[in-house]
């Protein structure tokens, strides 16, 4: 029997975006979640499904890049950590600060929120790379699952 080596190669999903107002933005240091909101804000204004986003800290805090993890429903973004840390390790982050928005205009989390957060925290511990906050959007403004105490 003859075995054969291969070469996988993996292609990452990209994602473009195309707002001139994040031009320049991955140098962005996040001290709060309200630098975040201010910053990349633009990411979830007028969306009509839930958009989920991870972003790239670096060990000063500062943004080294981001990824649109998933675009759901209505009010749903289906999600898994290997999909959120996918970038995040590639890009050799530090940290992440998870985000997405709630089109229903309501910036408290829900219970399903909560859950995911928590799993996604976990999975950070166990591969070493810290989850500081996950922030939910609304078009006017944002909830803070670490300053909740829910993280």
């Amino acid at each position: 029997m003859k075995y054969h080596s291969r070469t996988i190669s993996w292609r990452f999903k990209e994602i473009s975006i195309d707002l001139p107002e994040l031009k320049g933005k991955q140098s962005v240091t996040i001290r709060s979640p309200k630098d975040l909101h201010q910053h990349y804000h633009s990411l979830f204004d007028n969306q009509v499904r839930e958009r989920f986003v991870s972003f790239w800290l670096n060990s000063a805090n500062k943004v080294i890049g981001f990824e649109v993890v998933t675009e759901g429903l209505l009010n749903t973004s289906l999600t898994h950590p290997r999909e959120i840390f996918r970038g995040a390790i590639v890009a050799t982050a530090a940290s992440i600060i998870i985000a997405h928005n709630h089109p229903s205009g309501n910036s408290e989390p829900s219970e399903e929120d909560v859950r995911v957060t928590r799993q996604i925290v976990e999975a950070g511990k166990i591969i070493g790379i810290p989850v500081h906050d996950h922030i939910i959007f609304t078009n006017d403004t944002y909830s803070s699952l670490a300053e909740s105490g829910l993280i």
